[in-house]
């Protein structure tokens, strides 16, 4: 059983271990009768840093969503003719030749009141300041439009590696309007139909060569440099004014109306006699007759935050009842394996009455996240900005922690006594043992007898919760069972 693990950022020694924990760890497994290799492997997955994010971008039709989906290898991306669909996530995790990598998908919505050119261009923005590398994806039977060569000069301003896919190239005859594309000047056109999956294999060879094994260099302040936090929430939650707040000036134009800024803005700013780096995403506001576009815009430009920082605040209006988006952008923050910091916005204005009620709705629908330290603020007053370090600096730490293995150990063992697994279809599973794998955010691979029920390794993430704090930080916890013993491999 091989459990996916979502992760980003970790400090690499034999998977962080040093060398005589990890001598002292291999001769545990052998021990207990595992393939050492098997165990490796495992620590090595689970300890992978963050995972290199390639962007795919291209005008309207050109079949990004159906590449996306052949990608990632099931449908997930909507593919779908209606402009507007707005979906949950614009991020997804891929596997090609044994290396794993983000694919941001700009597919999901395509035109607005800016005219098509605009509403290309932000979109290849945002995607491109979040990846790594880029596929641009053009259609080779309409070849190389206008839009087309906007984006190639926006490709060109950014200086991303880009692997060009001419799609629709559904046989012999469709070579040769592949072959026109070089005059891109992006380099060999790569032919494909994503419909059919031809090429596809091709395309994700030339993709593996132009991402970087691991994106350092979005991780990219030099050691020492300013801790990233990117401030997220629903379009007009006062994102901007908290920003302007902390800052002590009008730096971020606060406009209901909107459109008012579009590049993401990043402010050095000092809290608390530290210097930070706020990548503020509020810069999107919901456009004239254009709700969902807006929406869409928004998780995209998240997304980029969220892959540029290391912890996220999330902040949410707490004069309103907590909302699906507002759900969707805290899943998003803990799927990028991010540190989390949630700050009640607008408190100032709350009666007893929606008191009552506000915390009964974080009970409820933020039960999943009651490990994130909770901050009440008012972005005009100011109340409480000064619990906010505090809280980015708990959950930080957190982030960062490591365990022993020796400790790590002797706690699983305590465990196993105390609440041992349910007895299922005769067979009772046991933890063997576990080791920290990774850090930013805690990665952790456990050995065990037989497979462990998702309730148990629930029980297990809140009992080391409970031990260790992990106050602010999402925690990953894999599970590798032993092969039964004896059997040739």
């Amino acid at each position: 059983m091989n459990d996916q693990i979502h992760s980003d950022g970790s400090d690499h020694e034999h998977g962080a271990l040093g060398d005589a924990e990890y001598a002292e760890f291999m001769e545990l497994a052998a021990e207990e009768g595992f393939d050492l290799e098997e165990v490796e492997g495992a620590i090595d997955e689970a300890g992978h840093g963050p995972l290199p994010v390639l962007a795919v971008v291209g005008r309207p039709n050109v079949g990004k969503s159906t590449l996306v989906n052949r990608i990632i290898g099931r449908r997930e991306a909507v593919v779908e003719d209606k402009p507007g669909v707005t979906r949950d996530r614009v991020t997804y995790e891929a596997e090609w030749a044994g290396r794993r990598f983000k694919v941001v998908d700009t597919g999901g919505w395509e035109q607005d009141v800016l005219g098509i050119d605009a509403s290309v261009a932000a979109q290849a923005e945002y995607a491109i300041e979040a990846s790594d590398a880029v596929v641009f994806v053009v259609d080779s039977t309409v070849g190389a439009t206008d839009t087309d060569e906007a984006v190639v000069k926006l490709l060109r301003r950014a200086g991303k590696p880009v692997v060009l896919c001419a799609n629709k190239v559904d046989g012999q005859s469709g070579e040769a309007d592949a072959t026109a594309l070089w005059s891109l000047g992006l380099g060999e056109p790569h032919p494909v139909s994503s419909l059919h999956g031809r090429g596809t294999g091709d395309l994700l060879d030339a993709v593996l060569e132009a991402l970087p094994e691991a994106p350092a260099q979005r991780f990219g302040t030099a050691i020492g440099g300013p801790r990233r936090i990117a401030l997220i929430g629903r379009p007009n939650v006062g994102k901007s004014s908290l920003l302007n707040k902390v800052a002590n000036e009008d730096r971020v134009v606060v406009n209901e109306l909107a459109g008012t800024t579009r590049d993401p803005v990043d402010e050095l700013i000092e809290l608390g006699g530290i210097t930070w780096k706020f990548i503020d995403t509020a810069g999107i506001r919901r456009r004239v007759h254009l709700q969902e576009g807006a929406d869409y815009y928004a998780s995209l430009r998240t997304a980029a935050a969220v892959e540029k920082a290391e912890v996220a605040v999330v902040l949410i209006d707490a004069g309103e009842s907590i909302s699906v988006q507002d759900q969707r952008i805290i899943t998003m923050a803990v799927e990028a394996g991010r540190a989390l910091v949630i700050a009640y916005n607008k408190w100032d204005k709350l009666d007893e009455e929606r008191r009552y009620y506000l915390e009964r709705e974080i009970e409820t629908e933020l039960a999943q996240i009651a490990w994130a330290p909770r901050v009440n603020v008012s972005a005009v007053t100011g109340r409480h900005m000064e619990k906010l370090v505090p809280a980015i600096e708990t959950a930080l730490a957190s982030w960062e922690t490591r365990i022993p293995t020796g400790r790590l150990n002797a706690f699983l063992g305590e465990i196993v006594a105390s609440h041992p697994h349910p007895v299922r279809g005769g067979k009772q599973p046991r933890i063997l043992f576990g080791t920290q794998a990774g850090t930013k955010p805690p990665r952790f691979v456990l050995f065990a007898s037989g497979f462990l029920e998702h309730g148990y390794r629930r029980f297990v993430e809140r009992r080391l919760r409970e031990e260790f704090g992990f106050e602010g930080t999402p925690i990953h916890i894999s599970v590798r069972v032993r092969e039964k013993r004896g059997r040739n491999k």
